[in-house]
């Protein structure tokens, strides 16, 4: 039982971020559980404590690899099929390297009895799907586009099979964007996927993308991606900055280039 003299952080958003959040993420003792209603990889959400302030997280323990061919209910078909919780992490950690600042904090640990990613909770958010069935106006479309160019970014270089399912973008009430659920990204295809969707391309995360290489990539993803996984990222990172090159050449940077 928590006492009633801990804070409960019940913040817009999410209330830590960086080191000090991976930091109570790892230790912070789980006080509740109860399951999500919504999800295949039938996440939980989880209660934590470190004695000062009560969070909320999203614990997934999901591990799966299919070898041959998996089909799906939609008649779609997959080779080699994978939804793990080792992505969500590799997300995150890619997200750190890129600065995009898109997935909430999310670490591996071991707790109720399983190893599996536990990422912090979004609070108070929406769904990208509950908006657009809403219909909500948004109220700064510059800054919103500006973050959903980043937004297709990742899902592309992560080549995330899910990346049409909007409630995996979750929005808080300041409206900043957050990518959640990339437990079936990380593809073996070292191609893009809907390549003409993306025609914007954020400066600073191209000069993120530049300074990628297999090294970095290993010494901070390889722990949860495989080296071949990793290769096709930077193969569709490279695809990446031809297509954001190529367009540049085509329509001048003003059109194509934010900040």
């Amino acid at each position: 039982m928590v006492s009633s003299a801990l804070l409960v952080i019940t913040l817009a958003q999410v209330p830590l971020l960086g080191a000090e959040a991976e930091h109570f993420l790892r230790t912070a003792e789980v006080v509740g559980a109860k399951d999500i209603p919504r999800g295949v990889t039938h996440p939980r959400k989880v209660e934590l404590t470190d004695g000062r302030r009560t969070l909320s997280a999203s614990w997934k323990t999901v591990d799966i690899l299919k070898p041959g061919v998996t089909r799906f209910a939609d008649g779609a078909f997959e080779v080699n099929f994978s939804d793990s919780y080792e992505y969500e992490v590799a997300a995150y950690e890619l997200d750190e390297l890129l600065g995009l600042g898109l997935v909430p904090p999310t670490v591996e640990r071991h707790i109720l009895g399983e190893t599996g990613a536990l990422q912090l909770w979004v609070e108070n958010a929406m769904t990208d799907f509950e908006r657009r069935a809403k219909n909500v106006p948004i109220p700064n479309p510059l800054k919103w586009n500006r973050q959903v160019y980043n937004l297709q970014l990742f899902r592309q270089l992560t080549y995330d099979v899910d990346y049409k399912n909007t409630r995996n973008t979750l929005i808080d009430p300041d409206w900043k964007i957050w990518a959640i659920d990339s437990s079936r990204a990380f593809r073996l295809e070292a191609k893009l996927f809907e390549k003409h969707s993306i025609d914007h391309f954020s400066r600073r995360v191209l000069a993120r993308l530049e300074t990628l290489d297999f090294e970095t990539l290993k010494k901070r993803l390889g722990r949860w991606i495989s080296d071949e996984r990793l290769r096709a990222l930077l193969a569709r990172r490279d695809l990446l900055l031809e297509r954001a090159e190529r367009l540049v050449m085509e329509r001048g940077e003003g059109a194509v280039l934010v900040p």
